[in-house]
């Protein structure tokens, strides 16, 4: 019986420590134990175990391109890029919101459009600007409805200030200009023998970038852009016969060249894959359709590029003029027989 008086002391010495090593008791009126955790989803953050957060995609504006400043009229030319890992398109819209109304005066709806390339915003053909301050802002959404997110180095919005058009000076009237070569029809006559305009859709002409000599680079533009919906359709201004179709991957797309009946060159660029409906040698007839509106080649949105040629398309002794006197003249015509 001594004996074992003597081992059972070390041993309750031995709970004695442990004991004084653990974690306090529960509270008043909580048997035995430390507490449990209040929330019923036991572990995680209640044990230290930071939660997971679930990374929703979404499309990113990965540049935004507008000038710091535009003239008075038509909306200036503003570019831009979105970009969405495993999305080929998202939902587009663009809006000009006039800063002392802080009401938008300007909205282009461009639909599901194309990630992860530059694009060219189509406004409205009747949107005009008065002078004042503005912003542009990008607004898009994937098929799961996500919406742009919105980075500090590109938040989707810029400042546009545009400035009143300078009055042009009053002059005196002058007799008609002559052509500008001998045996050249005029926009007039050409309209008068029945040309047609060549896109069959909703157009505009663009801005100065747009234009016949506009800067290109090392050379100067050649032609004139109409600014349209992709897949409008192409038309043949005037009867004629198709001389060239080709391709050309860094300039003008899929293209074809028309040699008229009066003398006129026509070359038309960037149509939609696929979409030529002519051929070399083939007869034309004004009006027919020669392909559809693209942005194939050297193109940020879809448009025709049109040269007019004197002489020959890209011959020795050929030169192109600027056709946007002949393009305006067919446009009249065409909008007062509708």
């Amino acid at each position: 019986m001594r004996f074992a008086r003597w081992v059972a002391l070390p041993a309750l010495t031995i709970l004695a420590l442990g004991c004084a090593g653990a974690p306090a008791l529960a509270l008043a009126g909580v048997t035995g134990g430390t507490q449990a955790p209040s929330s019923p989803k036991a572990g995680g953050i209640e044990f230290g175990v930071p939660a997971r957060a679930v990374h929703v995609p979404h499309p990113v504006i990965s540049t935004l391109s507008v000038p710091a400043g535009a003239t008075a009229g038509a909306p200036p030319k503003v570019t831009l890029r979105l970009d969405e890992k495993g999305v080929g398109t998202v939902y587009l819209q663009v809006t000009i919101t006039n800063l002392a109304t802080r009401r938008a005066v300007v909205v282009a709806s461009m639909g599901w459009s194309h990630t992860g390339r530059t694009l060219m915003v189509r406004w409205p053909a009747s949107a005009r600007l008065t002078a004042g301050s503005y912003e542009v802002s990008v607004s898009a959404h994937d098929h799961h409805g996500a919406g742009v997110l919105r980075q500090a180095h590109s938040a989707g919005q810029a400042a546009l200030t545009v400035t009143a058009a300078a009055k042009p000076p009053v002059t005196t009237p002058s007799a008609p200009a002559a052509a500008v070569e001998a045996g050249v029809p005029t926009p007039a006559q050409t309209a008068a023998a029945g040309a047609v305009f060549p896109v069959a859709g909703a157009h505009n002409f663009g801005g100065p970038e747009d234009r016949f000599g506009a800067p290109r680079g090392e050379h100067i533009h050649q032609g004139q852009d109409v600014l349209t919906e992709e897949g409008t359709p192409i038309v043949v201004p005037m009867a004629g016969t198709i001389s060239w179709t080709s391709y050309q991957a860094g300039g003008a797309g899929y293209y074809a060249v028309e040699h008229t009946s009066v003398g006129f060159d026509f070359m038309f660029a960037h149509c939609e894959a696929g979409s030529l409906a002519v051929s070399s040698e083939q007869a034309v007839a004004a009006g027919q359709q020669l392909c559809l509106a693209g942005q194939t080649g050297d193109a940020t949105a879809p448009h025709l590029h049109f040269e007019m040629w004197v002489g020959g398309w890209q011959a020795s002794t050929g030169h192109p003029i600027d056709p946007l006197p002949f393009l305006e003249a067919w446009d009249r015509l065409g909008a007062e027989a509708h």
